[in-house]
């Protein structure tokens, strides 16, 4: 099944991540310019045909979207394998898990900011979820294509798995019990997020090791999802020695 992607970073992302076939990229007659350059050299490189067509027939292919003057015609969404990410987990593992996220701008802008910090894996579930729609790859930047992105059916199996793991599970909520500075980041860990909203369901929150929370100031409910994934993500990065990967830093072993 085929689906497009449009705009330069989600185009150039995934000719140079080659995680999915990409059957053809169309440009603008209009945008020959060194941004282009680089999606065709790309384009050559991976084999890929690049047309440059009427800008016209770049809208109509785009069906109204915002595509930058380039579109890609691509082998369906390229989602990992949950056990295969869970089978490659180490002593400094960081994925990210969302429960329920329905905006597929936001799951683009979590994937964005994880991808930013390091995170190995994202987890999503099959059904009730915004998936791995051009929206979502292009709200991203295009980093859909780079960051493991894997789908399963139940969210609370998934993380008693990773426990059984030796990963610790650390939720999000506004009602968490001890702030998100307070936990020990170093460990391999899981950062849960709710959906947009409602936050944790109950049986995801109750299966957890921790709850976090990210104090607010008087009067304010919420932060926006992905602005709370990158505050979490990037205190990671900090304690781990301010790098986004390589060897973790050390540090306290925390409680279950």
């Amino acid at each position: 099944m085929s689906d497009l992607l449009f705009g330069i970073h989600p185009v150039l992302e995934a000719l140079l991540a080659g995680r999915r076939t990409v059957t053809r990229v169309v440009i603008a007659e209009s945008r020959r310019d060194a941004r282009m350059r680089q999606i065709v050299e790309a384009g050559r490189k991976a084999g890929v045909p690049v047309q440059f067509q009427p800008d016209r027939a770049v809208d109509r292919l785009a069906a109204g979207e915002a595509h930058q003057g380039v579109v890609a015609v691509v082998a369906g969404a390229a989602y990992a394998d949950a056990e295969d990410l869970l089978a490659a987990a180490g002593p400094r593992t960081l994925f990210v898990v969302l429960d329920g996220v329905e905006d597929p701008r936001n799951l683009g802008a979590v994937i964005r900011t994880a991808a930013a910090a390091g995170a190995d894996g994202l987890f999503i579930p099959e059904r009730g979820a915004a998936g791995l729609t051009p929206v979502a790859v292009k709200a991203s930047a295009g980093l859909a294509e780079r960051l493991p992105v894997a789908r399963v059916t139940n969210i609370v199996a998934l993380l008693k798995s990773m426990k059984e793991r030796n990963i610790w599970v650390a939720g999000l909520d506004a009602e968490g019990g001890e702030p998100w500075t307070s936990f020990d980041l170093t460990v391999p860990v899981a950062l849960v997020f709710g959906g947009e909203g409602r936050g944790l369901r109950r049986l995801a929150r109750e299966t957890c090791d921790v709850v976090l929370s990210v104090p607010l100031a008087a009067g304010v409910e919420s932060l926006n999802l992905a602005v709370a994934a990158g505050v979490v993500l990037f205190e990671v990065v900090r304690q781990r020695g301010g790098q986004a990967s390589g060897e973790a830093g050390g540090g306290r072993r925390a409680d279950r």
